[in-house]
Order: C-alpha cells, then sequence, then structure tokens
C-alpha cells in the first residue's frame, strides 16, 4: 500500500529484457536502505526490488504489467516517481494507492497557470468503474492528486511548483503516456452500484 506521496524521482541506468520481462535498474539516495523483496513504487507500479550493488537496484516487470503501465516505454536517463510503501505508524498524506495501475492516459494538453500548471490527461476506460469524480482522488504516475474538470474520458490536475520539480511532471508534455490508478473507493462504489442497479 502507498500514499501516493513521491519520496524522488529516479533515473533508469539500465534496461535489459529476459524472453517477456523487463529488468530495471534505478539509482537513487535511498538504494542502501533498501532490502531485496521490498515493494516500492514505480510510476505508480508495485514492483519488487530483486537485486541491489552499489547505489543501483534492480526490479523486474512482466508482461501483463508491461501492457498495462508506461514501464515498456521507459528508456535509460528517463525519471520515474519512486515511493516506498507507507508505513503503519506514519501519517497517511495522499491517499490510499494499491500500486496497481488499472491503465494508461495520454497526456493532451500542458496549460501554465502563474506558476502552476494545468495538465490535462485522456483514456478510454478499459472498465465502467474506471471514473474520475470532481475534486477525487486520483494517481497519476503514482502521484496522488485532486480532479478538477472531470469528465468520462479526462481529467485535469493542478501541480504545483514543488510537485512539478520532485517527480517527474517536469518531463511530461503533450503526447506522453502516463500511469493512471483510479480512486480504489470510487472503484468499489461504482461496481455495488451497478450490482444493485442490475438486480
Amino acid at each position: 500500500m502507498f500514499t501516493g506521496i513521491v519520496e524522488e524521482a529516479a533515473p533508469v541506468v539500465s534496461l535489459e529484457k529476459e524472453q517477456d520481462n523487463l529488468h530495471i535498474t534505478m539509482k537513487c539516495s535511498f538504494t542502501s536502505e533498501l532490502k531485496i523483496d521490498q515493494s516500492i513504487s514505480h510510476n505508480g507500479v508495485c514492483l519488487t526490488v530483486v537485486k541491489k550493488k552499489g547505489d543501483t537496484y534492480t526490479v523486474t516487470a512482466i508482461r501483463e504489467t508491461l501492457e498495462k503501465s508506461n514501464l515498456g516505454l521507459l528508456k535509460v536517463g528517463d525519471k520515474v516517481n519512486l515511493e516506498r510503501s507507507a508505513r503503519l505508524d506514519g501519517r497517511l498524506d495522499g491517499h490510499f494507492v494499491q500500486g496497481h495501475v488499472d491503465q494508461t492516459a495520454v497526456c493532451t494538453n500542458v496549460e501554465e497557470a502563474g506558476g502552476s500548471w494545468y495538465y490535462t490527461f485522456e483514456y478510454e476506460p478499459q472498465q465502467e468503474d474506471y471514473i474520475t469524480v470532481e475534486k477525487g482522488s486520483i494517481s497519476v504516475n503514482g502521484v496522488s492528486l485532486t480532479v478538477v474538470n472531470s469528465k468520462p474520458e479526462s481529467f485535469q490536475v493542478a501541480i504545483i511548483p514543488f510537485t512539478y520539480e520532485v517527480t517527474n511532471f517536469h518531463q511530461i508534455k503533450k503526447g506522453t503516456v502516463v500511469n493512471l490508478e483510479f480512486d480504489i473507493m470510487g472503484k468499489y462504489i461504482a461496481k455495488i452500484l451497478k450490482q444493485q442497479l442490475g438486480k
């Protein structure tokens, strides 16, 4: 379980294909604190640390993960949003993020707004419960954000300078593919309503 509060946007230093799998090696400031088998969110995707060497560590993404996320589009040097799993003894900032990306979306516009930025994303819902709600929560590339201008197949988020610098939002431009995880509470409510109305 994660909160969508990104700790660091770290660079990819190596990508290695092995059959249908992709081994992704990252370099980040807290590598020394990591343990083998530890879960870390990468652009919102929960992956397991399988190897450590010096100030780098490696995770493996399988075919399903690569098909449902933007990890298969990574290039060496790209910044990836990282977050270690939530601690039970800490504050819960952000919102409940499972690290299970639902699908991808495409950035269709970036608008500067007096020191902040509005990003517009469009997506084709893969399931009926993949919806956004005005002022509700959504995870974009693992970042917990508030939805504005919610529409059936698009939404906007407002990004403040701190988030712009600390996450990989400074890399996102028109045409960039991002990972979406819709709010878990919204998905449950939509599912329950569908079942009740179907009776």
